[in-house]
Order: structure tokens, then C-alpha cells, then sequence
């Protein structure tokens, strides 16, 4: 099985938080940009020896383009033997006419929406252009129509205390979506909510506000019936992202678009954030190869598997990395399985669930140098 990627750069205003590259919508860009793209989907797909089984499109906002340009990269895409095909949406994008043209006019099957907060002040400081009430109404269209959706939750944000937080995250597991997605914000270099606290007009929350909103959080998903299965995922039975896991379990996925990656299952790409260039070359020849050694190769498997509830496999790890990184691998894993913060079951081992929030210290002891 093998993933596809498609990067959409473009969106209706950035949010004061994104550090994603995007870039404002304009119609004329926006088609050379599909057609760059049909270009380099067909340059580039023999990179995938196994066939497609997923499809994510990305952004950006891919909702905030026109729909004959999205009708355009569906029929250039794979189609057949698809298990799961994603877009990502924004609320005010979606209509009851947009949801079921997204279900009968489109081989989608899965949506990822981004919510943020059920708070409208909090809505408001971040730079969001919807409210509460619009994001629910347009969960409402999706699910009408029947499509299966992922809601997307951000917790610190400026303005949201724990009331906040716990009235957004209770008022979205009410509405009961597939999969739901929950990131810690992160001030990223360069965006306005980075700039803001540096003058002094909003604070980053504390870390104990933040582990406090990340045990409310692992609770009541729990006790809604969702899995945990990565550090910022959760699902019901049977709804996993496959597209999202295929990045954390070494399946080899292609990446298409500005700012979009690439794994062969042994090579790692990218494509520079430059849309100018993108569209000067016409999508062919943008990417460039990242060369890793095995220490690297390690470290990216590593990160990510320590990420999930499967965790790492050491005999995975003795075959690809070698009997000495698995054996001091499984050194370091007993370290952790003594005091608490990972468990180890077979050729198995992962960090326990409630030191996830705090996973970037205990992954950085794997780390090969």
C-alpha cells in the first residue's frame, strides 16, 4: 500500500497560529498551480512501486478553491482501490450543497475540518472567519450528507482557560465525529500570534495549564468511546486516519505540491516552498532529495513511531538499523519501562499514554547523534 499527498497553498486569510505555507487565493495561479500539479503527479508516480490505497489533499484550505478546479485534480488522480480519500475543509466553505457535491461529485469519502474552538472570543484572537455556530452547522452538512469527519481542536490557545477548553472539547464530542484531532499550540517563528506575545499582548499558557488540558482531554475522549492511538489523534472503532498512519509506520507515500514530502520507502523529498518556481518549472524537476544516513533513518523512525500507541518495533529496528542500534535500543527502553513512562510487551515498546505531552525528552534519549 502507498499514500498521496496534495499540497493546496492556497487559503482565504492566514490564522494568526499557521506557520503552514499558504498564500492568498487567486484564480489564475490557482489552475496553472493544478495543472503544475497534474504535471508532476505524472512525472513522478513510478516513485510508488506499491498501488495507492490513500489520497489526502491538504493546505492551506483545498475548500477554498473553485470546484471545477478541484473536479480537475480528481480526474487526474488514482481512483480505483482508494480506501480512504480525504480533503481538508474549512467551516465557512461548507454549505449543504457543498457537502453533497463533495459525496456524490467527488470520490471523497473522509473530511477533515478544521474547528479550533467552540469559544468565539478565542475564535476571534486566533484569526479564524468562522464562529461557533457556522462550524457546527457545517459538521451538521457533512454529516448529512454522510461523509465521515475529523474535526480538528487546538488547546493553549490565547484567551482559553480550562472552562473554555473543556466546553469546546465536550461540545464536539457531543456531535460524536469519527476522529477528531487535538494539537498543543506551538509559537512558530514568524506568525502573529508569536508576534503578539512577544509584545506583550497575549501569554503562552502555562505547563501546568497545558497538562491539565491534556488530562481533560484524554479523559473525556476516553469516556466517549475514542481511541488514542497517536499523540494527537483519537477515533472511534474502525476510524483511524489510514492516509496520517501510512507517516508514522513507514509506508511509502508521495508528496505533491509546494511544501510537500515524500518517503520511497527509502529516500526522503521535498518541494521548497516557492510557488513562483513551482510554476515556472511546471511542477517537473522541483523536488529535491533529502540523503540520510542510517543514523537519520533511525532518528525519523524513531520520532515517529514513539508518537503512536503501537510504539517501536525492536526486531523491525534490528532489521533495518542493525543489532547494535536495536540492542542499545532496547537498553534505553528498559531505563524508561523501570521508571514508569514507557511499557514493553514482546518486540514491542512505547511511551505510556500520559507522558505523550512530554514524549520530545524521552525521544531525545534514542536520538543517534
Amino acid at each position: 500500500m502507498a499514500g498521496i499527498y496534495i499540497h493546496i497553498p492556497f487559503c482565504h486569510a492566514k490564522c494568526a497560529y499557521c506557520d503552514f505555507f499558504s498564500t492568498p487565493f487567486a484564480e489564475k495561479f490557482a489552475g496553472e498551480y493544478i495543472s503544475a500539479l497534474e504535471a508532476e503527479y505524472l512525472n513522478r508516480r513510478h516513485e510508488l512501486i506499491d498501488p495507492v490505497t490513500t489520497i489526502y489533499i491538504g493546505g492551506g484550505t483545498p475548500s477554498s478553491i473553485d470546484r471545477k478546479l478541484l473536479k480537475r485534480l480528481f480526474d487526474f488522480m488514482p481512483s480505483g482501490g482508494i480506501e480512504e480519500y480525504t480533503i481538508e475543509v474549512n467551516p465557512e466553505d461548507i454549505s449543504d450543497d457543498y457537502a453533497l457535491w463533495l459525496k456524490n461529485d467527488t470520490p471523497v469519502s473522509r473530511v477533515s475540518m478544521g474547528v479550533q474552538s467552540l469559544d468565539d472570543s478565542v475564535l476571534r484572537t486566533i484569526g479564524r472567519r468562522h464562529s461557533a455556530a457556522e462550524a457546527i452547522a457545517a459538521y451538521q452538512a457533512l454529516k448529512s450528507a454522510q461523509l465521515d469527519v475529523s474535526l480538528d481542536l487546538i488547546y493553549g490557545l490565547p484567551g482559553q482557560d480550562m472552562c473554555s477548553w473543556s466546553s469546546s472539547l465536550e461540545k464536539v464530542l457531543e456531535l460524536k465525529p469519527e476522529h477528531l484531532s487535538c494539537y498543543l499550540l506551538s509559537y512558530e517563528p514568524g506568525t502573529r500570534l508569536t508576534a503578539m506575545k512577544q509584545a506583550g499582548k497575549i501569554a503562552e499558557a502555562s505547563e501546568a495549564e497545558v497538562m491539565a488540558m491534556y488530562d481533560v482531554l484524554i479523559q473525556k475522549t476516553s469516556a466517549a468511546g475514542y481511541g488514542h492511538y497517536e499523540i494527537s489523534n483519537f477515533a472511534l472503532p474502525g476510524h483511524r486516519a489510514l492516509h496520517n498512519s501510512s507517516y508514522w509506520n513507514l509506508t511509502p507515500y508521495l508528496g505533491l505540491g509546494t511544501g510537500a514530502h515524500s518517503f520511497d520507502g527509502k529516500i526522503r523529498r521535498f518541494n521548497p516552498n516557492d510557488i513562483k518556481k513551482y510554476l515556472e518549472c511546471g511542477g517537473i524537476g522541483f523536488t529535491v532529495a533529502e540523503e540520510e544516513n542510517l543514523s537519520e533513518r533511525y532518528n525519523d523512525y524513531i520520532i515517529t513511531a514513539l508518537r503512536t500507541d503501537a510504539g517501536i518495533d525492536l526486531k523491525l529496528i534490528e532489521n533495518l538499523f542493525g543489532a547494535s542500534l536495536a540492542a542499545e535500543t532496547e537498553r534505553k527502553t528498559a531505563g524508561f519501562v523501570k521508571n514508569g513512562k514507557m511499557w514493553s510487551q514482546g518486540n514491542r515498546a512505547g511511551i505510556v499514554e500520559r507522558h505523550w505531552l512530554t514524549s520530545d525528552a524521552i525521544m531525545l534519549e534514542f536520538i543517534e547523534i
